[in-house]
């Protein structure tokens, strides 16, 4: 049997439970395999990942027990599948099920001699088998109690909550790393783990693991790297961006993970000491030692250097104490915004009580506040665990401060005490756009009218930010939980705490910090920090495509041309029906000619190369007007590509086909668990 995809007909091959032993209707219990950078076996509950077997690495998921099978991962052009066969024993009989009322893949072997099914195998096998239990850097050892650690390098975000057994926040580094600052930064190596999620990751099978150190190293929104194929020496490189996600000690020993945190958690920077160094040191010692004089004359330098420096620290704190006294009145003429007490702040919004809270952004929770005139806001409050929020908190409140159009969230004024770092919003009452459009209870309130006018609206709002405002604004995290609605559910970007200002002639910059989120970002950012006007324009046209079919770009997988909503359009589009991408809910509802412009205006936004990207003006031009001849748009840019597989490890001479297999044989396994 197979488990996985035809490339070429669309056909997924999955299990799908049950609702009971004696209802053969379809349970919520689905077991398949994910396609991505390197595809895993995933078991869901409804659309909640529930299980994860850990990437492919040449012998068997990494997340995976060895077993009395032989396991096989096959890759081609035409399918992409699981499979295995039996190692040992030919006659033995097995088969596989999914239990819906024990929420397991269950394997039963047939036995003769008593002829009955006995259970051999199960997943999720324990406690850290359950998807992500110990959050973010958080490793589950089942053997201990409580199961859930954080890595080395690393201390729980909220200390009460793990105190508590509630791990779903994760951990954050002990000490924060500085992006390739000489000696600041390097890799702690962790043995026998089950990899991270991979949905946030990249891989090649050409780059040997030193070219895959120094490749994230480079990059300072990657996170770790691994070995693609651990057989033999290992080769390849896969390379995770963001948190790492659901690690678990791995039953089965055999792959490292090289993290990245601080010099001082690892022990070691990136450049290793070579033995000429060492010794020359030792000389050193040996030089101090032997002449009492330079040995007298180092000692005076470091006093004098010592003496300077706090003659130095005494003078800037006394400059210091001198701007805190004239503080206020600096930092209003600087954020030219309203300040707020604190007090007031806690006052409106309860002591941030738990039922006032709106939300998580990306830097703090968000919560509802009523202040003394009886007006409604919006609170964000900075996080204080949130080491780069203080920066982009201070980017949002200038920014804000200069811009003002009725499609973007207005800003009314901030709170600056002490650690605290606080902005006060309007309040939006019905949330975001996403909250709308992809629940399957809100999702028929927007009709065609409303969402033609919340796509006009964000393109007008876009518009405003690269052109018609003072400053020239790249926004750099545009997605649909960014767009908020008012009271008529009319659209308002806000969330500006990376956006980057740009001089009026300024064409495009580049970034070492990749900051957005994926699915949402232009190639040329995503991979090579290289954002523009032009990046925000592929955002908009991912979002434009999202509201027309009410689903999202990724988390939901389609048959043929990238497995995303975006190959999914492409697909449509190249075959001649655009119009299947057309949300459901809408029936017949909408004017066809205006549904078709927005598909092909979402496709010209979202091609491979910017320069073939149009601009916002030319954008609401093309939405305005029904008579102009749109051109036909090129191959979109970031599809989900399987180059990461085909490229890894080929063990054939046929370059489309690869058969990664190896013999797993244990007779430790035979009774259930």
């Amino acid at each position: 049997m197979k488990i996985g995809w035809n490339l070429k007909t669309g056909l997924n091959r999955q299990l799908s439970a049950w609702k009971n032993w004696d209802d053969p209707s379809k349970g919520d219990l689905t077991w398949g395999v994910v396609l991505g950078t390197t595809p895993e076996l995933v078991m869901w509950k409804g659309t909640t990942e529930y299980y994860r077997s850990g990437p492919w690495n040449g012998e068997r998921f990494s997340g995976k027990t060895t077993s009395l099978f032989q396991l096989e991962f096959v890759s081609t052009n035409d399918e992409l599948f699981y499979t295995y066969n039996l190692n040992k024993d030919s006659s033995l009989i097995t088969r596989v099920v999914l239990n819906e009322s024990a929420y397991s893949r269950q394997r039963y072997n047939w036995i003769p001699e008593n002829q009955t099914w006995r259970l051999y195998s199960s997943v999720p096998r324990d406690y850290c088998d359950n998807y992500n239990l110990c959050g973010a850097y958080g490793n589950c050892l089942v053997n201990e109690s409580p199961p859930c650690e954080c890595l080395t390098g690393f201390k729980p975000k909220l200390s009460r909550q793990w105190e508590a057994l509630d791990w779903t926040e994760g951990c954050i580094q002990s000490e924060e790393w500085k992006c390739r600052e000489k000696n600041r930064d390097g890799f702690q190596r962790f043995s026998g783990l089950k990899m991270p999620d991979t949905t946030k990751s990249w891989a090649s099978g050409n780059l040997t693991l030193d070219d895959c150190r120094v490749k994230c190293w480079q990059n300072c929104s990657c996170a770790a790297y691994a070995n693609l194929d651990i057989r033999g020496e290992g080769s390849g490189c896969q390379i995770w961006f963001g948190d790492l996600m659901d690690l678990r000690v791995a039953s089965v020993p055999g792959q490292d993970l090289y993290v990245r945190m601080h010099t001082s958690s690892t022990g070691s920077s990136n450049k290793t000491n070579s033995s000429e160094e060492s010794s020359k040191r030792g000389q050193r010692k040996k030089l101090v030692v032997a002449i009492p004089v330079s040995f007298l004359l180092v000692l005076m330098i470091v006093l004098t250097f010592i003496y300077l420096y706090w003659r130095k620290r005494k003078l800037r704190e006394k400059i210091e104490n001198i701007s805190q006294e004239r503080g206020d009145e600096a930092r209003e003429n600087k954020f030219e915004l309203p300040f707020f007490e604190f007090d007031t702040i806690v006052r409106a919004t309860n002591n941030f009580s738990s039922d006032k809270r709106l939300g998580q952004g990306g830097f703090g929770p968000v919560y509802m506040g009523t202040l003394i005139d009886g007006k409604e806001v919006a609170v964000k409050r900075l996080g204080h665990m949130s080491g780069q929020g203080v920066r982009e908190f201070k980017n949002e409140v200038i920014l804000c401060a200069k811009l003002q159009h009725r499609n973007l969230v207005k800003v009314l004024g901030c709170c600056i005490q002490g650690e605290e770092r606080i902005l006060i919003y309007e309040y939006m009452p019905n949330k975001s756009l996403d909250s709308f459009l992809f629940d399957s209870s809100q999702r028929e309130i927007l009709d065609w009218p409303r969402r033609f006018n919340i796509i006009f609206g964000i393109a007008r709002g876009l518009l405003y930010l690269h052109q018609d405002s003072r400053l020239r604004i790249i926004h750099r995290d545009l997605k649909t939980s960014n767009i908020l609605l008012d009271n008529e559910l009319n659209p308002k970007i806000s969330d500006f705490g990376i956006a980057r200002m740009f001089a009026e002639n300024q064409i495009e910059a580049n970034t070492k910090m990749i900051a957005g989120t994926y699915g949402y970002m232009a190639p040329e950012y995503a991979i090579d920090g290289r954002f523009s006007i032009k990046s925000d324009i592929f955002s908009f046209g991912i979002i434009l495509l999202e509201v027309v079919s009410g689903r999202k770009n990724t988390g939901v997988f389609y048959p043929n041309q990238g497995f995303n909503l975006l190959g999914h359009a492409w697909r449509l589009w190249k075959e001649g029906t655009p119009m299947k991408l057309v949300d459901a809910c809408l029936g017949d509802a909408f004017t066809v000619s205006e549904v078709l412009r927005c598909i092909h205006i979402g496709l010209l936004c979202v091609q491979l190369h910017p320069e073939d990207r149009p601009n916002m003006s030319s954008v609401i031009l093309m939405l305005n007007s029904e008579n102009n001849t749109l051109p036909q748009p090129k191959e979109p840019g970031f599809l989900i590509e399987r180059m990461s597989i085909n490229e890894a490890g080929k063990t054939s001479s046929d370059e489309n086909k690869i058969n990664s297999s190896t013999n797993e044989i244990t007779d430790t396994l035979l009774e259930a668990r």
